[in-house]
């Protein structure tokens, strides 16, 4: 395999039940092989924050190479890794099958996974990624919980920042008293019966973001996937374990795969395909897990009947055509292209999807937003998420367009803030981000 060849990039099994992957000296051997070959390259350094860390700590070392630097320095490396996969799946030319075997990314969850291992786990980010705990708690109060977090709250967001670590002025999701499970099993909406489509039948994974953050963009997804016929459920039996990835919690992600993919697979027996409704979730069951779990053949089996759900109405519209109805958006799209739909390396559909409005006006940002997840809310790395997003929000902004949309919600939601602490003129005011699905059910006129 040569350099910057051709070859789709293969990715290992994590062989996280093998003691030597959570082995100090065999580690650290891999971290400096890996981190001297990236500092040959330097092709990601206008990736996320971990190679500028990493360039500046050997250049400023004794002999401005990775021998004089000190292995404790690591550490912010890792720590600015957000699992994005860029560097994997776009700009590393050495990652497998080429000889040198780089996953810079599932290396840095290597390092979380043996810090944790070690009892080096933070105990607020543990408290704050338990999704499902935290959704059906916030859900019972949910004004309260919505005023608590408000960034103009000046009483209890500085009690947040000095007790859970989160930065006061973080935008974070919001809560609904119904999650999206139950607005579906109360409101079902009427499916079109003479749409080309009519014949398929999803099963939504309703993922823990859409279920008791946004029950919307579900909403709109049922709605456009009832206007073309489709037969729909809502299933959600537990979170994916993406914010437990992201912590090095791999067993946690295990259970969670097993979890999920037993339920899922009783409704791809009856002929329903799994549609997840956000992009990192969607790159979970398709990708993640069959990694973390490569001999369970139930994981291997959701994986292959998984579709994100913009590449479904893509694959709708390519094989049996969209149901008539469609209307333009006027002022067109500003659409930030989500590192982790990009992960999925199934192309840009959000933008395919959009492009088949009429007289669509989609203009692609393809930078990061800077988030990554619960990562980008830390008092630590919110100042950090905002620089690396600097570019993508000054690109959407300078777009111009009437909407901003975005695959990830918190993407959006990043965005928004990345715009608003811009200095230039004529800087553009939008409310709010959609989701792109949100924006088909609006062309459609399904939604407001």
């Amino acid at each position: 395999m040569s350099e910057g060849g051709l070859n789709a990039p293969v990715r290992h099994p994590i062989d996280w039940n093998d003691p030597d992957f959570y082995d100090w000296d065999k580690l650290n051997a891999e971290v400096e092989r890996v981190f001297d070959i990236c500092h040959g390259c330097r092709r990601c350094f206008n990736l996320c924050d971990s190679f500028p860390r990493l360039f500046d700590l050997i250049d400023e070392s004794e002999t401005g190479e990775l021998d004089s630097v000190d292995k404790a320095d690591y550490k912010p490396v890792v720590d600015a890794c957000t699992l994005c996969d860029m560097c994997f799946m776009v700009s590393c030319p050495y990652v497998p099958p080429h000889e040198f075997n780089l996953d810079f990314p599932h290396l840095m969850l290597r390092y979380r996974a043996a810090e944790r291992k070690a009892g080096k786990g933070d105990f607020r980010v543990e408290q704050l990624t338990k999704t499902d705990r935290n959704g059906k708690l916030a859900s019972l109060a949910p004004g309260l919980v919505n005023w608590a977090g408000d960034t103009g709250n000046k009483l209890t967001r500085p009690v947040m920042e000095s007790v859970a670590g989160v930065h006061r002025e973080a935008e974070l999701p919001q809560f609904h008293g119904k999650t999206f499970a139950l607005r579906a099993k109360q409101n079902p909406p009427q499916r079109n019966t003479e749409a080309p489509a009519k014949g398929r039948k999803v099963a939504f994974y309703a993922t823990c973001f859409v279920n008791y953050n946004n029950p919307k963009i579900g909403e709109a997804a049922q709605a456009v996937l009832a206007k073309n016929g489709v037969e729909t459920a809502v299933v959600y039996p537990a979170c994916c374990g993406m914010p437990q990835l992201e912590n090095g919690d791999i067993e946690k992600v295990a259970e969670a795969a097993k979890k999920v993919s037993a339920e899922l697979n009783q409704w791809i027996d009856q002929g329903y395909d799994i549609v997840a409704l956000t992009p990192s979730c969607a790159l979970m069951l398709k990708f993640e897990w069959p990694l973390i779990l490569p001999d369970d053949a139930g994981v291997q089996k959701l994986a292959e009947h998984t579709s994100d759900i913009t590449e479904y109405v893509v694959d709708i519209a390519k094989k049996e055509g969209l149901a008539e109805g469609l209307g333009r958006l006027e002022g067109g799209v500003a659409l930030h292209m989500a590192c982790h739909a990009r992960a999925q390396n199934i192309g840009a559909k959000a933008a395919e999807m959009l492009r088949l409005l009429p007289e669509a006006d989609v203009k692609v940002i393809e930078r990061c937003s800077g988030h990554g997840g619960s990562w980008g809310v830390m008092k630590d790395n919110f100042d950090v998420a905002i620089k690396v997003g600097r570019t993508a929000a000054r690109q959407t902004a300078q777009a111009g367009k009437a909407y901003v949309a975005s695959e990830c919600p918190l993407a959006g939601q990043h965005l928004l803030q990345g715009i608003d602490r811009l200095k230039m003129d004529d800087k553009p005011e939008v409310a709010r981000s959609y989701h792109p699905i949100e924006l088909l059910a609006k062309a459609y006129g399904l939604v407001e």
